[in-house]
């Protein structure tokens, strides 16, 4: 495969490699760690190593909006446990919020500690975040509107 020949031999290659799969794919299927560890000549079990300690790399296809909320203390300290607890309720009320959605992925600060809580909506950054802008800036991306 052409693209691990471009990673696989310069510093941290499986890191690269991995990371590059997923920015072709959007995540790294199951069947890229032993073509990693080929290209890389390393042992499939150093490259699932570091697959599943980088939280940022994936092994299923991401959701149409990703949302990830911060867990941070400056966003819990202004309701951020009740933005993932609200959160989580409305997509449990709404299947198509839930599935685009996908599980809400943790994340532990966005720099954005003073207009907190924070999230990061299909790679946007929103201050202030409520359910309400989050549910309507998913609807928004999913109807192809910014």
């Amino acid at each position: 495969m052409a693209l691990l020949a471009e990673t696989s031999t310069g510093p941290g290659p499986v890191l690269v490699s991995l990371q590059a799969v997923q920015d072709r794919f959007g995540y790294v299927p199951a069947e890229a760690v032993s073509l990693i560890a080929d290209a890389c000549n390393v042992s499939r079990a150093d490259v699932h190593g570091v697959l599943t300690f980088y939280a940022d790399l994936r092994t299923s296809p991401p959701p149409d909006v990703p949302v990830r909320l911060c867990a941070a203390e400056a966003c819990q300290s202004v309701g951020g446990r009740e933005l993932k607890r609200d959160w989580e309720r409305r997509c449990g009320e709404s299947a198509e919020l839930a599935e685009a959605t996908g599980a809400d992925e943790p994340v532990f600060c966005l720099g954005n500690c003073a207009l907190a809580p924070a999230a990061l909506v299909g790679g946007v950054l929103v201050g202030r975040a409520t359910v309400e802008k989050v549910e309507s800036m998913v609807r928004g991306s999913l109807q192809g509107s910014p």
